[in-house]
């Protein structure tokens, strides 16, 4: 991220919108050609859960691609001219830095609750919307512990706070997840239709056609409740119900084979594909969605 923010500074600007709970800085990129003042903007997150890496590999993708593709690719310059592009690589970081260095298959936040031992807290599961309800867990040392309120874990508390400042250019919310091959968007915590749902659903079939036509791969898409399974104060949700119409969580590959031990030969196919359908959602929108 360094590096880049260094070598294209006409195209992004790095900074750091608080800190995690082990004090690390927490970054996002933006990116986009300064063409004029006022542009909307599409927020992306990779690496809510620590253990799911091929997420914040995408993310650096995305970056990567947009950059060297930018000059050649007619549809990645009218995106990086008509929006700026917010990229979280690493929400959680501190997870996935204990991902990297004692337990591959941590998913939680690092946070220490005082009564308990166990350490962590779902950072999918602390957002203000539906708080602890179904999906949700109020034992700390459960993979889905919603935290002791909502907005407790600094990283999402910074999320929050930066999504709620910028809400009014903020036009569409994109997290992405590991494993299942699915493209999710809201609810998440009911079964129920959103009211702008012709659009959005539009624009997922759309996205997941255009990514098998990469490498074949099947993707599931629909209202996350009925789709993956309900959960209850996520970010996707949250970035609905705050003013934010088109939120969209992706699951990655794959379907469990591998699982979270994705392997480095399928990054390369995974972040191909994926940046098609995410290239595919970014122009519905711009096109066809009010």
């Amino acid at each position: 991220m360094h590096h880049l923010n260094k070598t294209h500074s006409g195209l992004i600007h790095m900074f750091s919108i608080g800190n995690s709970y082990e004090g690390r800085s927490l970054f996002v990129l933006k990116l986009g050609r300064r063409s004029r003042a006022y542009k909307r903007a599409v927020w992306i997150d990779c690496g809510i859960h620590a253990r799911e890496w091929i997420g914040p590999a995408f993310c650096q993708w995305f970056v990567k691609e947009a950059l060297l593709t930018y000059k050649s690719d007619p549809t990645m310059r009218k995106m990086l001219t008509h929006l700026y592009f917010y990229i979280m690589p690493v929400f959680n970081v501190d997870g996935y830095h204990f991902s990297w260095t004692n337990d591959r298959f941590w998913r939680k936040t690092r946070s220490r609750n005082s009564r308990f031992r166990c350490r962590g807290v779902d950072a999918n599961r602390n957002w203000r919307v539906k708080w602890c309800e179904e999906g949700a867990s109020t034992y700390p040392c459960d993979d889905t512990y919603c935290g002791p309120f909502p907005e407790s874990e600094p990283e999402v508390k910074a999320v929050a706070n930066f999504l709620r400042k910028h809400r009014k250019h903020i036009r569409a919310y994109l997290s992405f997840h590991a494993y299942a091959q699915m493209l999710l968007y809201p609810y998440s915590y009911k079964y129920a239709t959103i009211p702008n749902f012709s659009c959005v659903e539009s624009a997922a079939y759309k996205a997941v056609n255009a990514l098998r036509s990469v490498h074949g791969v099947q993707y599931r898409y629909g209202p996350a409740s009925s789709t993956l399974y309900v959960s209850s104060g996520s970010s996707m949700d949250w970035a609905y119900k705050n003013g934010i119409p088109y939120t969209f969580a992706f699951e990655l590959r794959d379907t469990g084979h591998f699982g979270f031990l994705l392997p480095e030969m399928l990054i390369k196919p995974t972040c191909t594909e994926t940046m098609l359908a995410v290239k595919n959602i970014t122009m519905h929108l711009l096109k066809k969605c009010p």
